[in-house]
């Protein structure tokens, strides 16, 4: 064993070790309990940054626990390889969207070997490979067979900079959530999921996910937003009725206009001769689409000059195009109730438009509507009939009325929207669909998959290079075997994301999407990523996840079982970026200071669901604890490796426990407490409260008191099951300095297949045990009485014994508290 500590040496010969003998490679075992650990995979831009390097480091901990529980354990890892920053890459680069991404991928992948992450790599999957996409695109026409995926001309979200589309969840504040330019509204023939045909079951399903955030529930719950309402029509003057959909008859009577979306037919008619209208209608094109967004956007509006008829008053009610109002929501229109909706307010403060009160606070409190509007539920008034009930009863009687008399009808509505997933540019999966002038849309035969997306491309600006390569897009009508055109829109990259996890279990076969170990392995027992995932991709995943059972390929409902969001890695309190300046490099901090430095501060900064805020000096702890840990070791190596030799049943001596060192014993004690602590922390993924269990045992071993061999002495015993209890604990967080003390001090095996360290071997019930003892409420002895003794016991030896007599001279005893097992308070008054 060599005296110092060399981080970059040893971590570099473990890792080989590692690779040599293919240490984490696993297969299924149906005699043993699987556990399926996944972290998201990354997308390959450059270099790992701190968010990937805690996302990884906190997965590969929950794995090498779980291998040390004697379970199965897999953790594959791979590369979302599409996607538009490596096609803008290449245009700026002038380079292939292929050559940078694999690459970037080369680099990466080195980057976490260096972090000694245990990964399956036999099962690395880089979804840009033709092997990979081909069954997505097989899955795609099931799902078209199935008519759950459909083409149509629809209102979409366009990216002017990266010229394409964008779904609405990849809108951040009107812009696009990878150039950040402002969106515009755009009607294009698109392909669409039929994600929506799944809406109750992805709402009804979130009640199983036990172990995920209760945020990321209640964000998937806004996300697919069902509401009961009613559907109503109003007539419009000389115009065919419109629809409307509200949550809440209730307010009805208090309707003072209708707002319609820019994009409604009305507003469109009424357009064509009037260009102030055109214009509006033009401005809203950068509309944003996000519900938070509506809530605080300045309202803006136009009369169309003409009414509607309200059903059940029959007074007149103007209509206006307003900017806040959005066709996917309902019809394109909503009765607007600025009394009791606070958009519906401000736009009518605005415009000068009638409030109109028709719900009170039901305690009879008055509510200012000069300010603001009153959104609760309440008693209705101003009602005719319906008056002066509780705002449930009206709903339930106007809906029945309003059903009756045919002026529309109850419906269960989803802010959910089908998933576009057709994207105008390159690097992408190609859509795999043929237009045919005499067949129509036919899809690709099954036989001729994968549709290879050609990687030998030049671009001209950042329009698909697809769309002007007759060599991809001239083809053959499967149908009729006339000249036909191929689909030159890819996939959404979430598409390649919402199943990978499924194929990691099944990596290498050729023949089908899944087979039998997707059944395995699925459903994922921990899946590890950042909160900004909580609508995107969980919810994309989920929703494959179903289709695919569906389809036969798996027998479970969700694809993640617990989920764990990491926080953020803030540097200077903000997080870290390359635009703020404040990056820390995780390949610098390895090169200085070795992988399990860089792990071991990560782990010990922050529990894992919260921000880590950087600091160097943390850093620098974490390696002086490191390198304290290696030296206590060296120092103890032949009293350690003493003990190794021995028969595992002759390790803990013959030494008479109830004889033993006082001192030593209660440092054992406190290790095995220490342990029991530890392990629940471990099962609680609390791992920063681990690395200080681990702190504490290295601090009892170093103030120990030396060996003294007339007095009971186990200090070689203690030393050696302390040590490897710490290395144990520690292994998970610090793999390598932990592998290589294992076997220097002449554990047995690998430290990696060790079994994870069980509670006291030996009874800790001493026949004394220690209390404080305080006097009005502050310590002035320490005393050791009988571990059995009762409370009369225990007050004879406290008040005899010589520092406790002297502070109750001239006092009397007022009462004696008692903490069982810890201390004894005894209250004192003056003598009378």
């Amino acid at each position: 064993m060599q005296e110092q500590y060399l981080p970059q040496q040893i971590e570099k010969e473990i890792q080989h070790f590692w690779h040599e003998k293919n240490t984490f490679h696993v297969t299924e075992d149906v005699n043993r309990e699987k556990f399926y650990c996944l972290s998201m995979f990354p997308y390959p831009s450059g270099n790992l940054h701190m968010g990937h390097v805690r996302n990884y480091t906190i997965g590969d901990v929950i794995t090498r626990h779980q291998i040390m529980l004697g379970k199965n354990v897999l953790q594959p890892m791979g590369f979302d390889a599409f996607g538009l920053p490596a096609e803008n890459a290449a245009i700026k680069n002038k380079v292939s969207p292929a050559k940078w991404t694999r690459e970037n991928i080369a680099h990466i992948r080195s980057q976490m070997m260096r972090m000694g992450f245990a990964y399956d790599w036999n099962r690395e999957i880089i979804t840009c490979d033709p092997d990979y996409y081909r069954w997505e695109q097989w899955l795609f026409l099931k799902m078209y067979k199935a008519g759950l995926a459909y083409r149509k001309e629809a209102e979409v979200n366009w990216d002017p900079v990266d010229q394409t589309v964008l779904a609405n969840e990849q809108v951040v504040n009107g812009r696009g959530w990878r150039s950040g330019a402002l969106v515009e509204r755009r009607a294009i023939p698109q392909w669409f999921l039929k994600i929506t045909a799944y809406a109750d079951e992805l709402l009804n399903d979130i009640d199983q996910l036990e172990h995920w955030p209760q945020q990321v529930k209640t964000m998937q719950r806004n996300w697919i937003g069902r509401s009961e309402g009613v559907e109503l029509q109003f007539n419009i003057e000389d115009n065919e009725p419109v629809s409307v959909y509200t949550t809440r008859i209730d307010t009805l009577f208090g309707v003072t206009y209708l707002a319609i979306a820019p994009q409604h037919p009305l507003a469109e008619k009424y357009a064509k001769d009037n260009t102030a209208l055109q214009e509006f209608i033009a401005s809203c094109r950068n509309i944003k689409v996000a519900e938070a967004d509506m809530a605080t956007m300045e309202k803006k509006g136009m009369p169309l000059n003409i009414h509607a008829i309200h059903p059940f008053t029959h007074e007149k009610l103007p209509i206006w195009v307003a900017n806040f109002v959005l066709m996917e929501y309902g019809a394109g229109a909503l009765m607007a109730v600025p009394a009791h909706d606070q958009r519906d307010f401000e736009f009518a403060q605005k415009y000068q438009l009638p409030i109109k009160q028709v719900i009170k606070p039901r305690d009879g409190s008055n509510c200012d509507l000069t300010k603001s509007a009153f959104t609760e539920l309440g008693i209705v008034i101003n009602s005719g009939d319906f008056s002066d009930k509780i705002s449930e009863t009206v709903k339930a009687l106007l809906t029945k009325v309003i059903e009756h008399e045919n002026l529309g009808k109850a419906q269960i509505h989803y802010r959910l929207r089908d998933w576009g997933v057709s994207r105008q540019r390159y690097w992408g999966s190609p859509i795999p669909i043929i237009y045919c002038d005499h067949c129509g849309t036919v899809p690709v035969p099954e036989k001729e998959l994968p549709v290879v997306l050609p990687e030998d491309v030049s671009f001209e600006g950042v329009a698909s290079p697809l769309k002007s390569m007759p060599s991809f897009y001239e083809t053959e009508c499967p149908t009729c075997k006339q000249p036909a055109r191929r689909e030159t829109d890819t996939f959404d990259t979430f598409v390649e994301s919402s199943w990978y996890f499924a194929r990691f279990a099944c990596k290498k076969q050729s023949q089908a999407m899944l087979d039998g170990r997707a059944n395995y392995w699925l459903s994922v027992d921990q899946y590890i990523g950042g909160i900004e995932h909580a609508v995107l991709h969980l919810l994309y995943a989920r929703f494959f996840h179903k289709v695919m059972r569906d389809e036969g390929l798996l027998n479970s409902n969700e694809p993640f079982i617990r989920l764990l969001s990491q926080g953020m890695v803030l540097n200077q309190g903000v997080k870290m970026s390359k635009s703020k300046g404040n990056v820390v490099d995780p390949q610098t901090l390895i090169d200085r200071y070795g992988a399990d430095t860089v792990r071991l501060f990560i782990i010990f900064a922050s529990p894992p669901e919260q921000s880590l805020e950087w600091s160097d000096s943390g850093v620098e702890g974490a390696h002086r604890f490191l390198r304290r840990l290696w030296t206590f070791c060296f120092e103890k190596r032949e009293l350690i490796q003493k003990q190794n030799r021995l028969p595992i049943s002759n390790q803990l001596g013959s030494t008479n426990w109830e004889e033993a060192n006082r001192e030593q014993l209660e440092v054992f004690r406190k290790v095995y407490q220490i342990l029991d602590q530890a392990k629940f922390d471990y099962e609680r993924q609390q791992y920063n409260t681990v690395v200080s269990s681990c702190m504490k045992i290295m601090n009892l071993l170093t103030e120990m008191p030396a060996s003294d061999k007339a007095k009971g002495d186990i200090y070689d015993i203690v030393i050696h099951k302390s040590i490897s209890i710490l290395l144990r604990l520690l292994a998970p967080i610090t793999p390598h300095i932990t592998h290589q003390l294992w076997q220097d001090l002449g554990f047995e095996g690998i430290i990696h297949d060790a079994s994870w360290p069980k509670s006291s071997p030996i009874t800790f019930k001493m026949d004394t045990i220690e209390l404080v003892i305080q006097v009005n409420g502050k310590l002035r002895s320490r005393i050791r009485v009988p571990h059995h003794a009762d409370k009369q016991q225990i007050e004879s030896i406290v008040k005899a014994d010589e520092k406790i007599a002297s502070h109750l001279q001239e006092t009397s005893i007022k009462k004696i508290i008692h903490v069982p097992g810890k201390l004894v308070n005894i209250v004192t008054g003056e003598v009378s």
